[in-house]
């Protein structure tokens, strides 16, 4: 099996579709775009002394390991990612995989 990552991105409402076309233009095949909420130190804001629950997008990148830096390079830049609450990134190994399409059947 050849050496593969998954990059996970966590970002603001609204800006899932922003990472996907990056890692797609730095070279990654597609990814998957799903919703959920979180908390933490810059996501304490609240209306009329309501808080309100932050909601994420969360975006997961399979991909070759050898190509991994260039595209979490590119969904920093897009996704403004070193400014404190804009989100996170971050890589994880994977050591196994199957139903991915681009991967050649005789490196599975």
């Amino acid at each position: 099996m050849p050496n593969v990552s998954l990059i996970v991105s966590i970002v603001r409402k609204g800006w899932g579709d922003t990472v996907l076309e990056a890692s797609v233009k730095a070279g990654a095949h597609g990814g998957t775009v799903m919703f959920g909420r979180g908390s933490g130190i810059h996501e304490q804001q609240s209306i009329l002394g309501i808080p309100i629950e932050p909601e994420k997008e969360i975006v997961l990148t399979l991909t070759y390991a050898d190509q991994s830096e260039e595209i979490l390079r590119e969904i920093v830049r897009a996704a403004e990612l070193e400014k404190p609450g804009y989100g996170l990134a971050f890589v994880v190994p994977v050591s196994k995989v199957a139903g991915v399409p681009h991967v050649p059947p005789a490196n599975r």
